[in-house]
């Protein structure tokens, strides 16, 4: 509108001087305060919120790709006897950065006084190396010390501390194959030293996942020279699931395939929907907060009703007065938009040390690894997030100012100036 810019500057000028306090409006400046700090404290909870949601996200991902590889392939019975020739075949796919054999079978293991059960996973140290991070997240012991009949084991601290043993101490590994003897069926079983101690930071893996050389491993399970399969650690993580279909297909036998998109694709996929829903309830939050600014200028509108027919009589067109009143509520809503979105990110940066400080004080843990996978309370800010709840915040505001704004533009100057 035309008209509209012309007046900018003179509309500015009067929605600031309105918004300021006098003895005859300092309750409408108080409802004006109230309004902002409303959409301040809604914006900065929705950052808030946002970046934990992505920080948890990126958490879990990035500490699960630390620990397994980016896709694997199986044989359909658990057993690859020609695992040589789909290596081959998966190193020579261009997105294919690294191949590593791999057994793997469930067992239980069993301390001096407790039992756990666990996944154990036989690999080859060199080859491991290539396809996961495992050898960084050693605490004690080496992951070299995996050699083949040394029958050594590599567990998580969580599980260490359950089983209440160290490195050099000994454990018993149960699987489920069993062996005929005339006493009956008995447990195939294995004696384990402890050479390792590992921490990944996520309860699902700290407590249930164990490493031992793949030839022992392989022993254990009656497997001889064949593997259970090859784990694949591709360029890019995002190309995993096209990679691994492309290499089986290449392969030509029956064969089953994952990737980590797949491995825990319903906890994924239920973080991206908890994200949705709670974004879409705290918008509704910023919502309430800046149709407060409905009635703070309908109250402003009623009390100026007689700056409002002078400013016509002098000359002020409708569209000025239009101006006026949605000045000063997009005032308020850019006021409290960014104060909120600087409070917020002050919090998301900080969360982890806020979250720190309030576990100490009230002596109670906020996440509790058995149940979310991480003990730590993440937050990773996102620009395209910020940018996203502080535009929709000041939409809100900007729209919630049209219906004062146009009543205070209908004002009649005779009218409004004979009730004065």
């Amino acid at each position: 509108m035309p008209g509209l810019s012309l007046h900018l500057p003179y509309e500015l000028l009067i929605g600031l001087r309105y918004l300021r306090s006098r003895n005859r409006n300092r309750f409408i400046s108080f409802i004006s305060l109230i309004s902002m700090l409303g959409i301040a404290i809604a914006v900065a909870v929705l950052i808030v919120v946002m970046s934990v949601m992505n920080g948890f996200e990126y958490e879990v991902r990035d500490r699960i790709l630390r620990v397994i590889s980016h896709a694997a392939m199986t044989g359909w019975d658990g057993r690859m006897q020609d695992w040589r020739l789909a290596a081959d075949i998966a190193q020579a796919h261009p997105q294919t950065r690294a191949v590593a054999p791999f057994v793997s079978g469930q067992g239980m293991l069993v301390g001096a006084s407790e039992i756990s059960g666990v996944e154990f996973r036989g690999i080859d140290p060199a080859s491991e190396r290539q396809v996961s991070e495992l050898d960084a997240l050693i605490e004690q012991g080496s992951l070299d010390s995996l050699e083949p009949g040394r029958y050594r084991v590599v567990i998580g601290r969580d599980l260490a501390e359950l089983l209440d043993v160290g490195i050099g101490d000994r454990l018993i590994l149960m699987v489920a194959e069993g062996v005929t003897t005339p006493a009956g069926l008995v447990p195939r079983m294995r004696r384990f030293e402890v050479s390792g101690i590992f921490y990944a930071g996520m309860y699902e893996f700290d407590r249930g996942l164990i490493f031992v050389a793949r030839a022992d491993a392989a022993r254990l399970l009656r497997l001889g020279d064949a593997v259970s399969g090859i784990r694949i650690a591709t360029r890019d993580p995002r190309a995993a699931p096209a990679t691994i279909r492309e290499v089986a297909r290449a392969f030509g036998r029956d064969v089953y395939i994952t990737d980590w998109t797949r491995q825990h694709a319903n906890f994924f996929r239920s973080i991206q929907l908890t994200r949705s829903i709670i974004f879409v309830i705290l918008l509704l939050v910023v919502g309430v907060a800046a149709f407060n600014i409905v009635s703070t200028l309908v109250m402003v509108v009623r009390e100026k009703r007689g700056d409002i027919a002078i400013l016509r009589t002098v000359g002020a067109p409708a569209q000025g007065i239009l101006a006026i009143f949605m000045a000063q509520g997009a005032l308020v809503g850019l006021a409290g938009t960014l104060a909120g979105s600087l409070f917020g990110l002050a919090i998301a940066a900080n969360l982890d040390l806020l979250v720190g400080l309030a576990e100490r004080w009230f002596g109670w843990q906020i996440l509790a690894p058995d149940v979310y996978f991480i003990s730590e309370f993440p937050s990773r800010v996102q620009a395209a997030d910020v940018w996203r709840v502080a535009g929709i915040a000041f939409g809100l505001a900007l729209i919630s100012t049209i219906y004062p704004a146009w009543r205070a533009a209908r004002t009649r100057p005779a009218e409004a100036l004979r009730h004065e």
